[in-house]
């Protein structure tokens, strides 16, 4: 009796899991396309010492490329995750899921670092900070930034939930030692 409540149990989570991955991976997209957005527009001109642009820094090139896989990605797993085929294989999107989440963990160090070095400069090296001359363009990298760590955050969520199915398919090790004992004699 109690395996069916378990089992019960469990399947009751299955259509909330399913919402949740769905409105997560839905919530990626349009926070993924805000990033790019937001990041491929960025540029401040100025008279002492000219323009810049998103293309001038390749730590924002990556990230606009790392947002757009996160975008494209989640959309196509949103897609997948109706068909009953692709469903059932759990390690692709858990595999996938991880893959995602640490893309976007490199592309927002390369932004933290970027964005670091604009605010502070590096004096051992003699740069000096530019946000003082660049303001808006530091402003909207920082609100970039912060949108590409909620997508960052959806992903965690994202990477747990297909952990949870992956792992769910198991049997968890039994941590009776009457059972481990039966099992060496």
């Amino acid at each position: 009796m109690r395996s069916n409540l378990e089992n019960n149990s469990s399947n009751t989570h299955i259509p909330i899991l399913k919402f949740l991955d769905c409105s997560l991976r839905l919530s990626v997209v349009p926070l993924s396309v805000a990033t790019i957005w937001i990041t491929v527009t960025n540029d401040q001109e100025n008279s002492t010492y000219g323009t810049i642009k998103f293309s001038n820094l390749l730590g924002l090139k990556y990230m606009v490329f790392i947002s757009a896989i996160c975008a494209g990605y989640a959309f196509v797993a949103v897609v997948a995750s109706w068909f009953k085929c692709l469903v059932s294989k759990a390690w692709i999107f858990f595999v996938s899921d991880q893959i995602v989440a640490y893309l976007m963990v490199t592309s927002g160090a390369a932004v933290t670092e970027i964005l670091y070095l604009a605010y502070y400069g590096d004096q051992k090296v003699t740069w000096s900070e530019t946000c003082s001359s660049y303001g808006k363009f530091c402003y909207k990298m920082k609100v970039a930034l912060i949108l590409h760590a909620l997508v960052f955050c959806c992903f965690i969520f994202l990477a747990a939930i297909s952990a949870y199915r992956v792992f769910s398919m198991f049997e968890s090790p039994s941590l009776s030692s009457k059972e481990g004992e039966e099992e060496r004699t």
